[in-house]
């Protein structure tokens, strides 16, 4: 149902999201709906992505632009090339999954207060992860979790939410390391969702939402 006065559409229980195209110029697409499995991997698979505070309803998104990056594209500067050849990282994927979002939820943003990383969230996405579709790549140092990230993987496009940092240069481990693999796979790119200076000087880049959406369903 779409509200005439903000052309914000309302979801009701039907598992249906209107054309991504169809959001505002902020990216706000929809409110209402529910976390369930179908309608995650629905929106996902839609160009859709939730991203809301624990005091509001679910809302949903669609910017335009839309940061992604091309697997082949990533950025490995001289002195990540090191620690990446070096022993100081251990990785592991998917070993636990729940602690990845914890440390997501937990973690101190420049310039944010509080997080999106709700109860409701992730409870829905430990519930993907046991369906199989979200992922986890966990950084150790010293049997320490020091850092991952997490994501929806769609089988050729990797969704990415969150990434945590404990320790200088953590985060960016995993995100190599889940690139090189999702390039060795041949995925078409990860979504980043929305642009940050850290994505960018590892190789994300700014598409339109067209091309994203044509991009997302082109599976060969």
């Amino acid at each position: 149902m779409k509200n005439k006065d903000t052309d914000i559409y309302f979801l009701t229980d039907l598992l249906e999201f209107p054309p991504a195209d169809n959001a505002n110029a902020e990216g706000l697409l929809a409110v209402g709906g529910d976390l369930s499995p179908e309608r995650l991997l629905l929106a996902y698979k839609s160009g859709i992505f939730p991203w809301f505070n624990d005091d509001s309803l679910i809302l949903w998104w669609s910017p335009d632009p839309r940061m992604v990056l091309f697997p082949q594209k990533i950025k490995i500067s001289k002195s990540m090339r090191q620690i990446m050849s070096g022993t100081r990282f251990t990785l592991t994927r998917n070993r636990c999954f729940k602690e990845v979002m914890e440390a997501c939820a937990e973690i101190t943003r420049k310039g944010q207060e509080g997080t999106w990383i709700t109860n409701s969230m992730k409870e829905a996405y430990l519930r993907l992860h046991e369906l199989g579709f979200a992922r986890s790549y966990e950084v150790w140092e010293d049997k320490e979790l020091v850092g991952g990230l997490y994501g929806i993987d769609l089988g050729h496009v990797f969704c990415g939410e969150s990434m945590f940092s404990k320790v200088t240069n953590a985060s960016k481990y995993a995100f190599i390391n889940l690139a090189k693999d999702l390039e060795d796979r041949n995925y078409k790119f990860i979504d980043c969702q929305v642009y940050t200076k850290h994505l960018a000087s590892l190789g994300a880049e700014e598409i339109s939402r067209k091309e994203f959406l044509e991009l997302l369903k082109t599976k060969v």
